[in-house]
């Protein structure tokens, strides 16, 4: 398959492309300039050799062309967009029509339009994490240490507040202190929400982050690597719950050693039981990940 890669910014789009590489997929990339890393270029040149083209946020109908002209026919979105962006972007002729069209001026329908214009064209789309699934979160204690009672009371009240959030569009993850919300997630991002809620509080917070209660995984599932677990650390905050199955750890294993080392406990939330799963399971119920190294 010759996969199309759109990527922002972020280490996603690294691991997409080396899993891309590894299953034999050529690839063409678009990354979203001054948003994609620019050592995505490097990437791009180590053999075998992916094209990549770098195109200004908003140019829908120049990444329509580029993938079109490779043969692109499945794509993937990796990596993110800053959201304040969306108040300085310069839209295309092809970007506008979708914008008319638009019922919501929220991301998911803004993306979601996007998808449909795509499919129009010939290009379908894909699940964003279809090449990564060894790194979504899976159910149970992922970390050496499960919740307290006390860390569990406030995960358990934060999915209320969280799932509220989400559904509205507004942002995927909130910081709980003592069974109250101390911050939520809005366009500024999970990790500089994270410091706020330290500089309102001080440690002892608990952060929730959930996917969408309609979570299109094609595009904006929640991410968490080992640069939030250091912003945890840095403020103080011991535990963190995830969705299973629809959480990327981007970082793998780095994170669940990364918060062994700070003491900070992480869980996933099971989608079907729609809360915490037993407080402790055992070791061979174990997520892979929290096994590793």
């Amino acid at each position: 398959m010759h996969l199309g890669l759109i990527a922002g910014n972020g280490r996603f789009p690294f691991l997409v492309l080396d899993a891309a590489r590894a299953q034999g997929h050529d690839v063409t990339i678009v990354a979203v300039k001054d948003e994609a890393f620019p050592d995505l270029g490097e990437s791009a040149a180590r053999a075998p050799q992916a094209r990549i083209h770098w195109v200004p946020l908003g140019h829908l109908g120049t990444c329509i062309r580029i993938l079109k002209e490779a043969g692109v026919s499945h794509a993937v979105m990796a990596g993110q967009v800053k959201h304040a962006k969306i108040f300085s972007v310069v839209p295309d002729l092809t970007l506008l029509s979708v914008i008319a069209r638009l019922k919501a001026r929220n991301t998911d329908a803004l993306i979601s339009a996007v998808a449909d214009v795509l499919r129009e064209k010939g290009i379908e789309l894909l699940d964003s994490t279809e090449l990564l699934r060894p790194l979504l979160a899976t159910a149970g204690v992922l970390t050496s240490r499960a919740l307290s009672a006390e860390e569990r009371a406030d995960v358990e009240f934060g999915y209320r507040m969280a799932d509220a959030i989400a559904g509205l569009d507004i942002g995927q993850t909130i910081a709980v202190r003592d069974s109250a919300v101390v911050a939520v997630e809005a366009m500024e991002g999970t990790d500089e929400m994270i410091r706020r809620a330290g500089r309102l509080v001080g440690p002892g917070l608990r952060v929730v982050k959930v996917a969408k209660p309609k979570q299109d995984m094609r595009f904006d599932v929640p991410v968490v690597g080992a640069a939030t677990i250091a912003v945890m650390r840095e403020v103080g905050a011991t535990a963190l719950s995830v969705d299973a199955g629809k959480a990327l750890l981007i970082d793998g294993p780095d994170v669940v050693r990364a918060a062994n080392d700070a003491g900070i406990a992480i869980v996933g939330r099971s989608a079907v039981e729609g809360g915490l799963p037993p407080s402790r399971q055992a070791s061979a119920d174990r997520h892979s990940l929290g096994e590793a190294g």
